[in-house]
């Protein structure tokens, strides 16, 4: 019975195997060697990648004319090389929309800042890659060449599209109505995510019943830069495919014509070698340069015949707005970096249209990718990854059209699958997507609703549901992308290909001559690409003379002047003034978790000075700190409040308290005060922190906005600690760097870690214990660092901590210690009392420590609106919002704010005395008519200025005034009054003001005084 049992089902299996369907066949080659393409029912095919690099395709990479050399010389040669890029960028286009290139003559440039590229037609040229090398010297991260235009692309007009579906690779699609639009309109075409996609996708959600990381309607479009090439009727043509179907189930698309002043085009780097000094004494240094190059805001770019050494991040980085672009025969080598999320993305494209050819990376992490919604097509050609930490591939969230040709990925794999939630819930990373003729030690080639990915001749472990054929097979032709171009230009292009390691033959059955010479050759090593990228400048020179060149030596050029500072911020009269006006203006704080670096996280980020996203500027990502201080003038704002992350990491966001599996780190990141050691493993899978050594990025950034800080007349609160991390949830302290776990120092606090009730900390007591012998020296070396950072600086003014109810010991110790720095190094801080109302007091009444002070800051107490004081003591372990849930504090009101601050200006008429508690800002006249500093009032300059020369007074007409020794008057009046009786000069004036506007209501003599409309007005009495 077994045995018939088992015919049987032999004979099923037979026949159910005869009768399996052949397998649809989306390519096919014909006798011809012509490539033939299969679409779908619904007309979906392969697309064609042939329209990715530098001009479409269409062109190769010209040789542009030297307009300048630079000579190599002794120090930084930021401001010389600069001054050449700028020198060409102010000549005129020629026909083909170049100005020239600059030539960096043989020898080491040594660049301490960043050289930018900003105008379209200008060229970086080196000598060679082993003649001209350009060093990122100094411990700072910024890109080494950074290449932008300017983003300020504007839509004009948007119709739907109204084909009931449109298939993957098509170029023609109808409008609703086509009238406002002509031949060679530059357009966006959006395919919108909405929700009815998301719920085919299934991608709300990637796990644990959590939508945070999932995907949200309008978060996932994708979006392509096109132009019309012909329209007929309704219908339009466009100058390359698109990569996904267009599909009204789904909502359809549109498009938008725009213009786009700023985009930048034909600019190229080429030629030379790119290096990053580091420490070499720590193998994940990261206190130098990430990235080397980075390209937005611009199309029709390259970059080749570039090598690129020591670098943490990329080497070549083309941000979203980047399309039409280049690079090739390029090497990266030895980077250095810790191993984890960000790092060593050797090349990353989130653009559209961009080649990557003829490439070698070692040791990478995400050696080639392509990154978030990147709209297709993009192309990886011949390109070889050794032994690297990671998989290449689609990186993050549906990426279309993606190509990768001839690779080989040697210790890792190639990717185009859901990743879930890595990456802050990318899910399914590729759409319509090919791997053609890969090498890797495994590839995930994963079929998405909607979607198709592709796999043809692969070599490598498989997995995946998406479409295989001819794996473990040599197929031809040896190139897609090569293939396809040929095709499309109808001519040969092997010169272009440039095709590395074209087979011979492998018979299994070869003839006594075949193994004989099959045996001669199997003494000698393969060849390697990396050797093929370094004959490059043998197969394609580059030109290194010419005759119309210039020296930078020979031209005068303008020297750079240095910008002058404001006066100094000073407290006088018990004010924190500046030149003699009183200081005022609104504040910003710093977030200091969440948030995310694409779509409405960006839009949402506030500005913060040390946050960092690699490679990318702007709003919600490494903010520039020119254009935040600006903004902040433009907005009415003086200050900005500074406290470090409470972690570095945005998965910590999920507050869970677990140690990470890898360093596979989310950005943006919000960076730390201390160094990483490069030694053993954090919890967030980074390297541990070194406590006694600082991170030079972040000291340097709050540097750079005390500095701007000082030339523009903004101020820096900088809140030495953060006390988030030691109470509350105990997600706060798991990737503290003062956990035991988290350094190298033995810090001593307790591992595992005590958490109440597996879920809450309460370490307050112990991180404040300044006896305890292993932490105290920490502690004072990092509070005398806090000060060190900003010496030259009048801007800043240090608190002890954000959040901070700590006790007074601790406290008495921050202020002894910033006492002594003073004393030792001869240096003053501005110092700000930001504490609970005892330890307030406990400071104020020593006469050792009182003078330190120069501001007191109420924040952290109030009286309440019956005249109580709601002030809970420090140092009970209770973080400020635990002791209102414990304490139930009642609001605050005018009156009761001004009793505050006038009784520290009373009591201490020499410090300026600040009021940041409960209803700030609403009661801001009150603050300020009490003597309060940095207050949000709206003022002409010359009523600050008359403010700095008074102080508060009771008078029979209002309790709310100002005055100084010349009779002069400022006085808040909610009602009328007899103000002639002040006996005025005669000569005075008095000034009604708005106290919402700052504005002059009216003016009227002093025997004619009266208060105008009803509502609280502000008088000025001041002579004329």
């Amino acid at each position: 019975m077994w045995i018939l049992a088992c015919l049987l089902s032999f004979q099923q299996q037979a026949f159910s195997q005869k009768k399996k369907p052949e397998p649809f066949k989306p390519l096919i080659f014909d006798k011809g060697g012509k490539l033939r393409y299969v679409a779908d029912a619904q007309g979906n095919r392969i697309p064609d990648f042939s329209y990715a690099g530098y001009q479409a395709g269409n062109a190769e990479i010209p040789n542009v004319d030297i307009k300048i050399t630079v000579a190599p010389k002794a120090g930084d040669a930021t401001v010389r090389i600069q001054q050449a890029i700028d020198y060409v960028a102010k000549q005129p286009l020629d026909k083909n929309g170049f100005r020239g290139a600059v030539l960096l003559q043989e020898g080491n440039f040594e660049v301490w800042g960043q050289l930018k590229m900003r105008v379209s037609g200008v060229v970086l040229r080196g000598s060679g890659t082993q003649k001209t090398t350009i060093t990122g010297a100094g411990l700072d991260r910024e890109t080494l060449i950074r290449v932008y235009g300017v983003d300020d692309a504007k839509t004009l007009v948007k119709t739907a599209i109204t084909d009931a579906y449109v298939p993957v690779n098509a170029f023609s699609f109808t409008l609703a109505k086509a009238d406002a639009y002509k031949v060679g309109d530059r357009i966006r075409l959006t395919r919108p995510s909405t929700a009815a996609w998301l719920d085919t996708m299934k991608t709300w959600t990637f796990g644990g019943d959590v939508s945070s990381l999932g995907w949200k309607p309008g978060e996932e479009d994708v979006v392509w830069d096109r132009q019309i090439t012909a329209i007929n009727g309704n219908k339009i043509t466009v100058d390359a495919p698109i990569t996904v179907a267009l599909d009204q189930q789904f909502g359809g698309a549109y498009i938008q014509k725009y213009e786009w002043k700023g985009r930048i085009e034909n600019i190229g780097i080429e030629n030379l070698s790119l290096v990053s000094t580091y420490d070499k004494s720590n193998p994940k240094d990261e206190n130098h340069r990430w990235m080397a190059i980075t390209l937005e805001n611009c199309e029709n770019a390259w970059v080749r015949q570039v090598t690129f050494k020591h670098f943490a991040g990329s080497a070549v980085n083309i941000l979203a707005t980047g399309r039409c672009i280049t690079v090739e025969d390029c090497k990266s080598l030895a980077p250095v970096s810790e191993i984890g999320g960000q790092r060593r993305y050797t090349f990353l494209t989130s653009g559209q249209q961009t080649l990557f050819q003829r490439l070698y990376s070692e040791y990478g992490y995400h050696d080639f990718a392509v990154g978030y919604l990147a709209a297709g097509p993009n192309a990886f050609v011949q390109c070889k990854a050794y032994l690297p930490f990671s998989y290449s591939g689609a990186i993050d969230t549906w990426a279309s059209g993606a190509l990768f040709d001839v690779m080989n990925i040697d210790g890792n794999a190639l990717s185009y699958a859901n990743i879930g939630q890595d990456a802050r819930g990318a899910g399914w990373t590729a759409a319509n997507s090919v791997f053609w003729q890969c090498s890797a030690s495994r590839v995930y080639n994963f079929k998405p609703p909607t979607a198709q990915n592709w796999a043809f001749g692969t070599w490598s472990e498989f997995q995946g549901d998406g479409f295989w054929d001819f794996s473990n097979e040599h197929i031809n032709p040896r190139s897609l992308y090569y293939a396809q171009l040929a095709e499309r230009l109808n001519k040969n292009v092997d010169a272009r290909a440039q095709i590395f390691n074209k087979f011979s033959e492998a018979t299994s059955s070869p003839t006594v001559e075949q193994a004989r010479q099959m045996t001669l050759a199997a003494a000698q090593p393969l060849p390697l690409l990396e050797d093929f990228i370094d004959s490059a400048a043998v197969r394609n020179p580059i030109p290194t003379n010419g005759n119309k060149m210039t020296s930078l030596d020979a031209i005068k050029m303008t020297p750079t002047l240095a910008k002058a500072k404001k006066a100094y911020l000073l407290v006088q009269n018990g004010w924190l003034t500046r030149n003699g006006l009183v200081l005022t203006g609104g504040r910003q704080s710093v977030p200091w978790w969440t948030g995310g670096i694409h779509g409405t996280d960006i839009i949402k980020a506030k500005p913060a000075i040390t946050r960092y996203v690699p490679g990318r500027v702007g709003k919600g990502l490494t903010d520039d700190l020119e254009e935040m201080t600006d903004n902040m003038l433009k907005e009415g704002k003086l200050i900005t409040e500074q406290n470090y992350g409470l972690w570095y990491d945005r998965r910590r966001d999920d507050h869970e308290r677990i140690r990470r599996m890898s360093g596979e780190v989310w950005p943006p990141f919000y960076e730390l005060p201390f160094a990483r050691s490069g030694e053993g493993t954090a919890w967030d899978g980074l390297s541990k922190y070194d406590l006694t050594k600082y991170n030079p990025w972040y000291w340097d950034r709050l540097k750079q906005y005390a500095n701007l800080a000082d030339e523009k007349g903004l101020v820096l609160i900088h809140q030495n600690y953060f006390q988030h991390n030691i109470i509350e949830a105990g997600a706060h302290y798991a990737d503290f760097p003062w956990r035991t776990a988290n350094n190298i120092n033995n810090t001593g606090f307790a591992e595992p870690v005590p958490y109440a009730g597996d879920k809450r900390i309460f370490l307050a007591d112990q991180f404040y214990d300044e006896t305890n012998p292993q932490r105290r020296p920490l502690h004072q070396a990092y509070i005398e660092q806090c000060l060190n950072n900003f010496v030259g600086n009048s801007s800043v003014i240090q608190f002890i901590g954000e959040e901070f109810t700590g006790p007074t010991h601790f406290t008495k110790f921050w202020v002894q210690t910033i006492k002594d720095w003073e004393s030792k190094t001869g240096n003053k801080a501005l110092i700000g009392l930001s504490t609970t109302k005892d330890v307030q007091d406990a400071i104020l009444e020593d006469p050792s420590l009182a003078p330190t002070i120069d501001i007191i800051d109420i924040r952290y107490w109030h009286y309440q609106a019956d005249g109580s004081a709601y002030a809970p003591l420090g140092g009970q372990s209770l973080a400020p919002r635990q002791q209102a849930r414990q304490f139930k504090p009642k609001k605050t009101s005018f009156e009761q704010v001004y009793k505050a601050v006038r009784e520290y200006r009373d009591k201490y008429p020499d410090k300026a005395v600040m009021y940041s508690g409960d209803n700030y800002p609403s009661f801001t006249w009150a603050a300020f008519i009490a003597g309060g500093s940095f207050t949000d009032i709206k003022a002409e300059p010359a009523f600050l200025h008359a403010a700095a020369t008074m102080r508060p007074t009771t008078i029979k007409q209002s309790p709310y005034a100002l005055a100084n020794d010349k009779g002069e008057y400022i006085i808040y009046a909610d009602a009328d009054a007899d103000f002639g009786a002040l006996n005025l000069a005669k000569s005075a004036i008095a000034t009604w003001i708005s106290p919402s506007s700052g504005k002059t209501i009216v003016t009227q003599k002093i025997n004619q005084i009266k208060k105008p409309a009803n509502g609280a007005a502000v008088l000025w009495i001041h002579k004329k």
